[in-house]
């Protein structure tokens, strides 16, 4: 019973050390839920690509990540002063969006965050003079300014970092390093070329764990299948079946992130139709699961559990073997997998729907079964156990096996 993120080793590093190349002086973003991957496996990855500082969200992950790797870390959160905050060795950066943090932090490392165009918290350009004394008190470990994602009405992500330093230059503040975040590799070239006494280092998560889509697949465990027939009451909520067809029982539920969904920023006629249309069928309990059988997404028989998710697949429809696995489209920062499997995607179980296309099951009763089976239960094969014995866990923090 697992829920599981299949890792291509091969494929996953070759493009992490792509970005390093692009980005020299690159700071790894290990934040949130480690991107799926796990926070401590991430911090293994961030030293193998000889990163000196690794970038975390908040103190709590830092008190975390002191054990697990050795350079620098910096907490991405703000520091306010009276914040209750974990015991935090003196490697760990803190970051400021005003002058009076830095009268809290004396003798510590320190970066200052900038307001940027985000309008996220930072010392704006009228407060900038105010930082003169208060970093004489710490040590500085550069400024930081986070740009956006979306470049709407023209806005040139160069020049409003170039135009950053400019103003800081004017306060009298000592720029020696700049951290960004949401910059290209093209315009950071740019910016150090024009400031080549400024060190400009990019903070970058998402592109570096998750730029390849192909190095990493969800999947989940088939537990059990069961057959219904149609207005057929079924589950904890006691729902009736919409027509003839069979249950499927798979791991993955809430405690995992299956059903957990960020809102999304829509723009078109289109975009915003579908999603009229999604919520106009979740008001009548049709909710679209990520687990993929047969070629299709399948619809949730009902709301995902703690644990497992149950789904309703047709009686059209070969039903998937217990023991196999169906692809899940799941989102790396909202998904916690129960484990992490290390090897090449050649040698990736084959998804159920996969083996039912390839004439594995026969008809509505699956491979050797019937229509009068009730439900069916069973183990994973041994060859899949065999594939997937040496995984890591970012629950328990057990170290990516190397194979």
């Amino acid at each position: 019973m697992a829920l599981t993120l299949y890792v291509d080793p091969v494929r996953w590093r070759a493009h992490q050390d792509a970005v390093t190349r692009q980005f020299p002086g690159l700071v790894p973003v290990v934040r949130g839920n480690g991107f799926g991957f796990g926070h401590e496996a991430l911090a293994e990855e961030s030293q193998r690509l000889g990163a000196d500082v690794i970038a975390v969200g908040t103190t709590y992950e830092a008190a975390r990540m002191k054990d697990v790797y050795s350079g620098k870390v910096l907490v991405l959160s703000p520091y306010w002063r009276g914040e209750e905050a974990p015991a935090l060795p003196g490697r760990v950066i803190r970051t400021v969006s005003c002058a009076d943090g830095l009268r809290g932090l004396r003798g510590a490392r320190v970066v200052v965050e900038v307001m940027s165009s985000m309008r996220s918290p930072g010392v704006g350009e009228r407060d900038l003079h105010l930082l003169r004394a208060g970093v004489e008190d710490v040590s500085l470990e550069g400024f930081a300014l986070h740009l956006p994602l979306n470049r709407v009405g023209g806005l040139d992500a160069a020049a409003e970092v170039i135009a950053c330093v400019e103003r800081l230059r004017a306060a009298e503040l000592p720029v020696r390093t700049m951290f960004v975040s949401h910059l290209e590799a093209v315009e950071l070239d740019e910016v150090q070329q024009r400031f080549p006494d400024t060190w400009f280092r990019a903070r970058i998560g998402t592109d570096l764990w998750l730029g390849d889509p192909d190095a990493t697949q969800f999947r989940a465990t088939v537990l059990e299948v069961g057959h219904v027939v149609k207005g057929e009451r079924f589950g904890t909520r006691q729902g009736r079946a919409p027509a003839d067809g069979c249950l499927v029982v798979v791991a993955g539920g809430t405690a995992h992130g299956v059903g957990l969904e960020a809102p999304k920023d829509l723009h078109g006629v289109v975009p915003r139709a579908k999603n009229a249309a999604r919520l106009g069928l979740a008001t009548t309990n049709h909710l679209l699961s990520p687990f993929v059988w047969a070629g299709r997404r399948r619809w949730f028989a009902e709301p995902p559990h703690l644990q497992v998710s149950v789904l309703f697949v047709p009686q059209d429809v070969p039903e998937p073997a217990v023991g196999s696995e169906l692809v899940a489209r799941l989102g790396h920062t909202v998904t916690r997998p129960d484990r992490v499997v290390d090897c090449a995607s050649q040698t990736w179980p084959a998804a159920a729907s996969e083996r039912a296309l390839r004439g594995g099951l026969r008809g509505r009763g699956g491979a050797g079964g019937t229509p009068g089976d009730r439900f069916r239960r069973g183990r994973p094969d041994p060859g899949t156990a065999a594939r997937t014995r040496h995984v890591r866990s970012p629950r328990v923090g057990c170290p990516l096996v190397h194979r």
